[in-house]
């Protein structure tokens, strides 16, 4: 008897904990230099989504930035077929005026820019020393990446990569590891 309201009690304490890690606002990098992370990053890992399923593998995004303010992205994938899928988008700061480690991106023609349901949002929750390695998510936490400038990251780096996300509220046993067959 003892066993099971210890049980009840640990069950009843956790339920509230990990529901408040995924109710909290989502907590970006205190500060995110764009020139540092500009440049090539592979996808290591991700939460399964509608728009990267044509993806097999071998997942790279190029940020460029621009004069403007704003980052030209283009992605890559490799498909099942072999074949590469590319696209293009712009990233720009989030409207709100805060952190620059809260961007929007849209991949959508330039032309419904006004349009707010174009953007998505792109927020960098982590990084490794350097930017060897970035942890981005959206705030609702259905978007996951794992992100790294080689396409393999240390067991260490991917473990702490994890804990971050894990601790932002994301549901990591979602993550897919993605197969880097190129570099």
């Amino acid at each position: 008897m003892r066993r099971v309201v210890g049980l009840l009690v640990a069950v009843g304490l956790a339920i509230p904990l990990a529901a408040a890690g995924s109710n909290q606002p989502l907590r970006v990098v205190d500060s995110l230099d764009l020139a540092k992370y500009a440049g090539r990053w592979y996808e290591v890992a991700r939460f399964p989504n509608k728009f990267q399923d044509q993806c097999a593998g071998d997942v790279v995004a190029h940020y460029n930035p621009r004069g403007d303010g704003r980052i030209d992205v283009v992605n890559r994938c490799r498909t099942a077929s072999g074949t590469i899928d590319e696209v293009r988008g712009i990233a720009r700061k989030a409207g709100d005026g805060s952190s620059n480690a809260r961007l929007e991106v849209r991949f959508a023609p330039a032309i419904l820019s006004f349009l707010s349901v174009v953007w998505g949002d792109y927020w960098v929750i982590g990084l490794g020393p350097d930017y060897t390695w970035a942890v981005v998510g959206t705030p609702n936490r259905q978007y996951l990446w794992l992100l790294s400038r080689t396409p393999e990251m240390s067991d260490t780096s991917y473990a702490r990569a994890v804990e971050i996300a894990r601790g932002s509220g994301f549901d990591v046993s979602k993550l897919v590891k993605t197969a880097n067959t190129r570099q």
